[in-house]
């Protein structure tokens, strides 16, 4: 059986496709929690309604359905705190799409 802790390592290079960071890094995969080998991750979005939060939230899904895990998943706006840590990463790692 899977752990959390490969969950992570199989997530924690998957990158952003227009910010030079990872998805962790900036805070947009919030959580994950496995249980009866079901990983729920958590989305946290800087704004509603993101025009690539399929591709984000697949780009999560791919590497976590190869480990053999199911996957289930939420979105939840950042918190003002959340947004301005994102906000910055993003600035400085900006290479657009």
């Amino acid at each position: 059986m899977k752990t959390k802790d490969d969950i992570i390592k199989a997530i924690i290079d998957v990158k952003h496709p227009a910010i030079a960071n990872s998805l962790l890094n900036l805070g947009i995969v919030k959580d994950v929690e496995l249980k009866d080998n079901i990983a729920n991750v958590i989305f946290a979005f800087p704004f509603p309604e993101i025009p690539i939060a399929d591709q984000l939230v697949y780009s999560i899904y791919e590497p976590i359905k190869a480990l053999g895990v199911d996957f289930n998943y939420d979105i939840i706006d950042m918190t003002e705190e959340e947004k301005a840590t994102f906000m910055k990463l993003e600035a400085e790692g900006w290479q657009g799409l």
